[in-house]
């Protein structure tokens, strides 16, 4: 008897199709539920801290990388004449110029003292957070 046959006669399983038996003997109880609570242990305060960092607020959002690419790709078919491209050349500068103007309309919104309410207080920079937890801190 070499020594993997002698392993599974000793689990009681068979060389020949008995794995399934054997896996169902030890699985037995892998969905059973918990019998008995855990308790909550705190480790830290429950409460907000008094400020945030400013990390979320450096991700690089790259505009216009749609229109930048038709244009690089046009401009490269043509030989780099812009006179063929001008479509594409167009859609990147109103594209960049709407991307601008919403980068001002945000920062204009983060300068302002008032609260942002609705579908904007998503997008509270760091700044306007922590204005509002020093005005009402833990």
């Amino acid at each position: 008897m070499n020594r993997g046959t002698a392993l599974a006669v000793n689990y009681g399983l068979s060389t020949m199709g008995g794995a399934m038996r054997g896996t169902s003997v030890l699985a037995r109880n892998a969905r059973a539920p918990q019998k008995e609570p855990i308790p909550f242990q705190q480790l830290l305060p429950l409460k907000l801290k008094n400020s945030v960092s400013g990390k979320g607020d450096r991700t690089s959002n790259v505009a216009c990388l749609q229109e930048m690419a038709v244009m690089f790709a046009c401009l490269k078919q043509s030989e780099f004449d812009q006179a063929l491209c001008s479509k594409e050349i167009a859609g990147f500068q109103s594209c960049f110029n709407t991307s601008q103007e919403q980068k001002k309309a945000k920062k204009e919104l983060d300068r302002s003292d008032g609260l942002v309410l609705g579908a904007d207080a998503r997008f509270m920079g760091h700044k306007k957070i922590n204005q509002l937890l020093r005005k009402f801190p833990q």
